[in-house]
């Protein structure tokens, strides 16, 4: 069972509030606002691995791609996928792909199962509070991160070091 979610790491999220005086107006160039990274995250409910997968942006060819990267991550395992309602995760496109990889077997054989959590309720999704944690460490940090890169370096350590332990990873399951 993978709880997914997806984040866009953008130039400029480390930026929160300035001080200065209060007869001067503050001002801080953004040199390109544009420049972003996306990420598909997924936790494996059962053993607490968290999966992430960089995309261009988040769209139903990437998501595709990243669900066959989890089903590479679990070869032959049957994969239960608990998502938001994001557009592209209803789209046809996923539909079409679902169907051509479940298409002659029972419900209960289906290699991949999606399911949503409830409509705005992005405080059901402990994905939600992993994106939260790597993004108050770049903030904390924020005085290293010269470049983009060394953003998303900052961001990706944060997430691949796994050391997060939330309540909410452990609502979910027989004994919550």
């Amino acid at each position: 069972m993978f709880m997914v979610d997806k984040y866009h790491l953008l130039w400029g999220d480390i930026i929160g509030y300035v001080w200065g005086k209060t007869n001067e107006r503050v001002t801080i160039p953004v040199v390109n606002a544009r420049v972003k990274q996306t990420y598909f995250g997924a936790l494996d409910y059962k053993t607490k691995e968290f999966i992430t997968y960089a995309a261009e942006k988040g769209n139903s060819k990437n998501t595709i791609n990243f669900l066959e990267y989890l089903r590479q991550q679990r070869p032959l395992a049957k994969l239960l996928i608990i998502w938001d309602g994001a557009s592209y995760h209803r789209s046809q496109e996923i539909q079409d792909y679902l169907d051509s990889l479940n298409r002659e077997l029972e419900k209960e054989q289906w290699w991949i199962t999606c399911l949503r959590f409830a409509p705005n309720a992005p405080q059901q999704n402990p994905v939600e509070d992993i994106w939260l944690q790597a993004k108050r460490l770049i903030r904390e940090f924020y005085f290293f991160c010269h470049s983009f890169n060394v953003v998303k370096a900052l961001f990706e350590l944060s997430i691949h070091c796994q050391i997060f332990d939330f309540p909410k990873l452990h609502e979910y399951g027989v004994f919550s």
